[in-house]
């Protein structure tokens, strides 16, 4: 990496490899190492460990697929999170008034008015979803299969506006063989106590829609290389025994103590509950 002038930015850092768990453990490793110190805007007397992040998973749904290390509270939160981004576990409370807005909210049911406390509005949106479904099984070129989440009449006030903005997506192949990218785009992300379980939840949505176009098809759509860049990936401050904890897990462990296959995941949920 070149060296980056004081002032003219943050570091662009590009994390490859074949599996969720070791590009997200190298991704902090090297924010650790390459980031630069900024104030956040929650309370600018807090530093924040700063980075635009690239990471690139060549086989997101290969296993081991998570890491021991990845702050997510209970166990359980996995499905619930997945739940709630592909099934829209929590929507009813965008319309209730008591969330923002979810991602699947956004996703799959985007209006242009906000949703929030509009229960009238539930249902009434675009699903941006089934539109790259069907844009991709008639065209599997295009560069237009995407959904974004930022609506810029409301969410510039929020203090919990979305992280996430858009996905995109394509279909590439090689021989005879069809694969579906995945790239996501984040404004902002907590590398310690987000990013990992993000990456989880939506890799297994760009298996959805995977799955949902070969229908279509009536051909196998596998999936393909997911693209994660966040403009900032950052650990704040107050993480920072948190972070050389991970950081000492990272680097003393091997591989097998640190990263838990989908099945074991499974089984450490059920002797938690």
């Amino acid at each position: 990496m070149s060296s980056l002038k004081q002032g003219r930015g943050a570091p662009v850092l590009l994390v490859k490899g074949r599996t969720l768990p070791e590009v997200w453990e190298e991704a902090v490793i090297l924010l650790s190492e390459k980031g630069i110190s900024i104030a956040t805007e929650y309370n600018p007397d807090e530093q924040s460990i700063d980075a635009v992040m690239v990471m690139v998973v060549e086989e997101p749904l290969a296993e081991p697929r998570v890491h021991c290390g990845a702050t997510v509270g209970s166990l359980a939160f996995y499905d619930e999170y997945v739940a709630e981004v592909l099934d829209g576990l929590n929507n009813i409370e965008v319309y209730e008034g008591k969330l923002s807005y979810t991602y699947h909210q956004r996703l799959f049911d985007y209006t242009a008015e906000d949703a929030f406390n509009r229960a009238e509005l539930k249902g009434t949106g675009i699903d941006q979803l089934e539109y790259v479904i069907e844009k991709l099984a008639a065209a599997p070129y295009s560069r237009r299969a995407q959904a974004i989440t930022w609506n810029p009449y409301y969410d510039p006030a929020r203090d919990d506006s979305p992280c996430l903005q858009r996905l995109w997506f394509r279909i590439y192949q090689e021989n005879n063989d069809r694969f579906l990218a995945m790239h996501s785009h984040w404004r902002s992300r907590d590398a310690l106590h987000a990013a990992f379980l993000n990456m989880y939840a939506l890799t297994l949505l760009q298996k959805r829609v995977a799955e949902h176009i070969s229908e279509k098809l009536g051909k196998e759509v596998k999936v393909g290389q997911y693209v994660d860049v966040s403009d900032s990936f950052h650990v704040y401050g107050r993480a920072q025994d948190s972070l050389d904890r991970f950081l000492k897990t990272a680097r003393n462990l091997p591989s097998d103590q640190k990263q838990w296959t989908t099945e074991q995941l499974r089984e450490l949920i059920k002797q938690t509950t």
